[in-house]
């Protein structure tokens, strides 16, 4: 089973960016599709980006489309997402998970296996 660890949440000011990580132990990624949900408060959990086991295809929110970017080094068996023009509205706890089926899935059918304990992400206008 793979034990996932995020980092890099904090404060940041509307039009910011921040840098989330997520550190995997216990198995290597290589065999999982990765990726982000995140949860605001009152709201339910969602999915924000998914990424394939070589990351060659990668699949977001629309509304996190062209301001997020998630990328993946399996050499360090980390996973990342670069948030860029912050938004009020990105104000949420960010999972992150990993999954024994494809990105594709997980973006469409919104499900995964393994999650993180998360990080808050909070943007102030």
């Amino acid at each position: 089973q793979v034990q996932l660890v995020e980092s890099g949440g904090g404060l940041a000011q509307a039009g910011g960016s921040l840098r989330l990580s997520c550190a995997a132990s216990g198995r290597y990624i290589s065999n999982y599709a990765m990726g982000w949900f995140r949860q605001a408060p009152g709201k339910e959990r969602e999915f924000v980006a998914a990424i394939s086991r070589i990351g060659n295809s990668k699949y977001y929110a629309d509304s996190v489309k062209g301001r997020f970017t998630s990328s993946r080094d399996n050499a360090k068996n980390t996973v990342y997402l670069q948030m860029n023009s912050l938004k009020p509205e990105d104000t949420a706890v960010y999972y992150c998970t990993a999954a024994t089926s494809t990105a594709q899935s997980m973006a469409v059918n919104r499900r995964s296996d393994y999650w993180g304990q998360g990080t808050q992400v909070t943007v102030s206008s």
